[in-house]
């Protein structure tokens, strides 16, 4: 299915498409055009509209285009997907910047990522990465107490507040 947004995606724009690939629809391709073109294009190009006005799925009660794709394809129950959508929601709705602490530099990465990369595709592409390092970090219901889904320990404490030579415990001790 295509699906279709607009032009010089930063967050929403970034967090959909991974979404979309890795839960709702493997096989999507998407568009990206000037917003006052999404709505017709859509319609000429049978594609599903998101994250514009007037959209299919877009900002709803408060909530971003990431939340409201996860409310209306009934992915709530992934614990790791909700942390995410809190870091997606606080980065992409500026009067809540501040309700996750992951909100702020998730921005930073999607207004930097504008700035190195011309090509919208390109600049999703390497998006996806953040997106699944961010997901990943979130444990799975089986995980040992601290430790990522993929088996890394982490810290309780926040890593600006960490000790100079602190580590995952898997590192060799800097101190010696």
């Amino acid at each position: 299915m295509k699906w279709i947004t607009r032009a010089r995606p930063k967050t929403d724009r970034i967090a959909c498409p991974w979404l979309i690939t890795k839960f709702i629809d493997p096989a999507a391709e998407f568009l990206y055009v000037p917003a006052e073109q999404v709505l017709d294009l859509a319609g000429r190009e049978d594609a599903i509209s998101f994250d514009a006005p007037g959209a299919h799925y877009t900002h709803r009660d408060g909530k971003c285009t990431f939340e409201v794709l996860i409310d209306d394809y009934s992915l709530a129950g992934d614990l790791a997907l909700m942390r995410l959508a809190r870091i997606v929601h606080a980065a992409d709705i500026a009067a809540d910047l501040g309700t996750d602490p992951a909100g702020p530099g998730l921005l930073a990465i999607g207004v930097g990522g504008l700035d190195v990369e011309d090509d919208d595709h390109r600049l999703l592409e390497k998006g996806r990465f953040v997106y699944d390092a961010l997901y990943a970090l979130v444990p799975a219901p089986t995980a040992r107490p601290g430790m990522s889904r993929t088996g890394y320990l982490r810290s309780t404490m926040p890593l600006a507040a960490q000790p100079r030579g602190a580590n995952c415990g898997r590192c060799p001790d800097p101190s010696g």
